[in-house]
């Protein structure tokens, strides 16, 4: 077993509450590629399909919705509350703001039912479409339809590293086993490009979350991380951190951000309602346009997005890692 694959087990090991409050049966055999077996793909478009049989929809009075744990959930509670009571009008019903802690706890929640609409970070959303049934439909982008984050390899700016070679024999913080850029491609790219293997060639530390791997370098609490450069910085615009803190030793090519969507099994009319929801939420003047136009590039609107399309490199670099969606 490599050691990308142990940390994803370790990963579904911490979602073993999947099992709780199954969310749809398949009762007969279906196609479904890689998706949990109580699911069905007869599409083709790598997420769950809406279930045929009426009893198997949910239709809750209250959504619940979560966004991803990449920094403090107390700060977003409140970036996204204009949001939150635009979703509310628009579906006709409340909406709670669910303040997750872990990528765990996040897709957890959604599998077993507590989670309704939702945006999963980049490395997250495989096994959130896999495990938990997420559809993933929206993504932040620019006025000029930009969107993505790099991942950063950072650094003090008073550390002698300057090349990824130099972290040989270094404590290195990912964020999160689940995480695209706090983990699986940082830690693939270390192996594969440049022969540094992770436990023999350099020390690991989990930091949990972006923002706490970024404090942390700054800090000297580690000697590097690989961070998504878009957490960095909205945090360098909020003076979290100084700008100046810090160094980048890596850039990646973009990845796409943070995935929007909706359990698989909401009723097909209050599903419809939450995209309009995403796609007609006026930006101007909110706390969600304030903080994201802090990002790089600055954005201000969602646009539709597939998973089958959109996610494609994320899936490859899984692949190339010996990842598999298992969910237990």
């Amino acid at each position: 077993m490599t050691e990308t694959t142990r940390r994803l087990a370790l990963a579904g090991l911490l979602l073993g509450g999947f099992a709780l409050t199954p969310l749809t049966a398949a009762a007969q055999d279906c196609p479904r590629g890689t998706l949990d077996a109580r699911f069905c793909d007869r599409d083709g478009d790598l997420v769950a399909d809406v279930p045929t049989e009426p009893r198997q929809l949910t239709d809750p009075r209250t959504l619940v919705f979560a966004y991803t744990p990449v920094e403090d959930p107390a700060v977003y509670r409140r970036v996204w509350a204009e949001f939150i009571d635009h979703l509310a009008k628009a579906t006709g019903r409340q909406v709670q703001f669910f303040p997750v802690q872990s990528n765990a706890a996040q897709i957890e929640a959604m599998r077993a039912g507590r989670l309704h609409v939702a945006g999963f970070n980049t490395g997250a959303v495989p096994l959130a479409v896999n495990c938990a049934g997420f559809v993933p439909f929206a993504m932040m982008a620019s006025r000029d339809n930009e969107f993505g984050y790099h991942m950063q390899v950072i650094v003090h700016r008073d550390s002698p590293i300057q090349r990824m070679e130099d972290l040989r024999g270094r404590l290195v913080a990912f964020s999160s086993p689940t995480s695209n850029s706090g983990y699986k491609y940082p830690s693939w790219l270390l192996r594969e490009q440049f022969g540094l293997q992770e436990g023999r060639d350099y020390r690991t530390a989990f930091s949990g979350r972006h923002d706490n791997s970024v404090t942390g370098v700054a800090n000297k609490d580690y000697d590097a991380a690989p961070i998504a450069d878009s957490v960095m910085f909205r945090m360098f615009e909020r003076n979290v951190v100084p700008r100046d803190a810090l160094r980048s030793i890596y850039k990646s090519d973009p990845f796409p951000t943070t995935a929007y969507g909706v359990v698989h099994n909401l009723h097909p009319d209050l599903q419809a309602k939450i995209r309009e929801a995403f796609f007609n939420f006026p930006w101007e003047g909110t706390a969600l346009y304030a903080e994201f136009q802090r990002s790089q590039p600055p954005v201000s609107k969602f646009i539709p997005i597939t998973y089958k399309e959109y996610w494609k490199v994320i899936r490859d670099v899984d692949t190339a890692s010996g990842v598999s969606y298992t969910c237990r």
